[in-house]
């Protein structure tokens, strides 16, 4: 029997494209432009670093006083976090 070798998958380009963040955006990542794959990496690094994912229930994430802007409300689920950043990629 002789198996045949899957292709190797191609990245998605548009996960690729740079984006330049919002203002609001830019206070906790930076201002330079970077595929949205960084930009959720950049912004769980910064949950992390200053302790904001709920004790209480992981899932969900305090906003401090740089990312109360970019939620609009104190505390957002991490499922929401993706749809809520986008608005503020271009």
């Amino acid at each position: 029997m002789a198996t045949s070798a899957k292709p190797a998958r191609k990245p998605n380009a548009a996960f690729m494209k740079p984006l330049t963040p919002s203002e609001t955006l830019a206070a906790v990542i930076g201002p330079e432009a970077v595929p949205r794959t960084e930009v959720t990496k950049k912004i769980w690094d910064y949950i992390k670093q200053h302790n904001l994912q709920d004790p209480a229930n992981r899932r969900n994430i305090n906003a401090d006083d740089k990312l109360r802007p970019l939620f609009g409300k104190d505390q957002v689920s991490m499922f929401e976090l993706t749809k809520l950043v986008s608005t503020h990629l271009k």
